[in-house]
């Protein structure tokens, strides 16, 4: 049993309370949600846990500690009226459900919240990277120590955050979707230090932005409709982390033990974690080094589980790619890097004999490689169809292994396409019938979408298509 440090909103002070789990290696201290979400800032002096490295409750998001309205700075512009927000920010603390009581869900089906929230969201898109802008300055000029917390630069930061809320407002009415969704967001957010009582200062925050660029279309409804989609999208987030701190670190460090570099830009990188680190094939991590801290980019495993614990990363350096860069042409064996939790639901359903019909462009094939790899090890006669799609032969930088478990696996066909061939969701076509197979897609985002049109055209309905593109877009 363990103490963890536990926010009492009347007294202002830090209590503790014992609570059964396991504990957590990391940059976040205990996590867990009191009774109440418990967002007010503490009396002054009073410290919530230790200083966190990133605090983004959603991708892109920085919490800060108190009211945001900085209107001792002229040079902002203001940011509405600052009761509304304090009683904004009161709701979205106090709504959270008590404990015992059912936990808070995205309902199914058609919401009139959704409609206000894409209205609003319709409304601020053409001003979106103002709006993101406006974020961060209210929170930098108000908290400016965290900016530090941040990395150097902040174009993709800023990018998320609309990625992020489109996502959220996308998938509003698709309730196993958008929960499965944030309940990943929740457990990765755990590596950054995230706490609960961060969760209520973002969400007035994000309402300040709002406010100030959705003149048309935000009202009392328009708001209460954010507050109560905000306060369960937290919760759910919230319950994720403190679920999966009782079984797994925050973060894994992870020993480069081989660098194979395949062609002058990409390289098939193995890993060694500190610890067990439990994923299934065709998952994907989070990766950060040591050359660009605070930096995190998505990365799938190239194999299934193997005995020996080790993990493989194909990574392709790509034109101003920090990360990428830095993987492809500086790392070397003995190198630590990060590893956030596993994430990804391209996996296999092992209780259906339904044949895999996989498309995997560039270094998109790692997954896919993985998913032939589980297959296998799993006594599975079903047929695997692999198309592995780059822009020349030369691109096909893993052809030879995936030609190698073609000769090995009677029941796996592998066919490469190259741009003169066409483009590789177009060659699926020629192919087929595909009714009775389960079909994933791993690559560029451009083919994926392509790839996913393609499938439906042909008749797979879109509950058979897998592939990760809405978590890596948004996380």
């Amino acid at each position: 049993m363990r103490r963890v440090r536990r926010l009492d909103v009347r007294r202002g002070t830090l209590r503790h309370r014992p609570r059964d789990g396991g504990g957590e290696r990391g940059p976040s201290s205990g996590r867990t949600l009191p009774p109440r979400l418990r967002g007010r800032r503490p009396a002054r002096g009073v410290r919530t846990g230790p200083k966190q490295r990133s605090l983004a409750p959603f991708p892109g998001l920085m919490p800060g500690n108190s009211a945001f309205c900085p209107n001792r700075w002229s040079n902002l512009p203001r940011c509405g009226d600052k009761s509304r927000l304090r009683e904004a920010r009161h709701t979205m603390e106090e709504a959270v459900h008590d404990d015992g009581e059912a936990p808070p869900r995205i309902a199914p089906g058609p919401s009139p919240d959704a409609t206000l929230i894409r209205r609003t969201l319709a409304e601020i898109a053409p001003a979106a990277d103002k709006v993101t802008s406006y974020f961060y300055a209210l929170l930098f000029v108000r908290h400016p120590e965290l900016r530090a917390m941040f990395p150097a630069a902040m174009d993709t930061q800023r990018d998320r955050l609309l990625k992020a809320l489109l996502t959220a407002a996308e998938h509003l009415d698709n309730a196993p979707v958008l929960n499965e969704y944030l309940r990943n967001l929740g457990r990765g957010h755990r590596k950054y230090g995230t706490q609960p009582t961060h969760y209520p200062a973002v969400g007035e925050a994000l309402i300040g932005a709002l406010i100030r660029y959705a003149t048309l279309t935000w009202n009392e409804e328009t708001e209460a409709a954010w507050v109560r989609t905000y306060t369960t999208i937290s919760q759910i987030m919230i319950d994720a982390a403190d679920e999966n701190e009782r079984h797994a670190p925050a973060w894994w460090q992870a020993e480069v033990v081989s660098h194979d570099l395949r062609t002058p830009d990409i390289a098939v990188i193995t890993l060694r974690p500190d610890q067990p680190y439990t994923f299934l094939a065709g998952q994907y991590t989070t990766l950060e080094t040591p050359w660009w801290p605070r930096v995190w980019r998505h990365y799938s495993f190239a194999s299934a589980p193997r005995p020996d614990g080790l993990l493989s990363l194909h990574v392709k350096a790509v034109p101003a790619g920090w990360v990428s860069n830095a993987l492809v042409h500086h790392a070397r064996p003995g190198d630590v890097l990060r590893l956030g939790p596993p994430a990804g639901s391209m996996t296999v359903d092992h209780s259906t004999d339904n044949g895999l019909l996989c498309l995997g462009g560039g270094t998109g094939i790692a997954p896919i490689k993985a998913l032939v790899e589980d297959v296998a090890l799993h006594g599975d006669r079903r047929p695997v169809e692999v198309f592995y799609g780059a822009r020349s032969g030369h691109d096909l930088y893993d052809i030879d292994t995936m030609m190698r478990l073609q000769k090995t696996y009677p029941w796996l066909s592998v066919r490469p396409v190259t741009d003169d061939q066409g483009q590789l969701p177009d060659a699926v076509r020629q192919y087929g019938p595909w009714n009775e197979y389960e079909a994933y897609l791993s690559g560029p985002p451009g083919m994926i979408r392509r790839g996913v049109d393609t499938l439906r055209g042909i008749g797979i309905p879109a509950e058979r298509i897998r592939h990760d593109l809405l978590t890596e877009l948004a996380s």
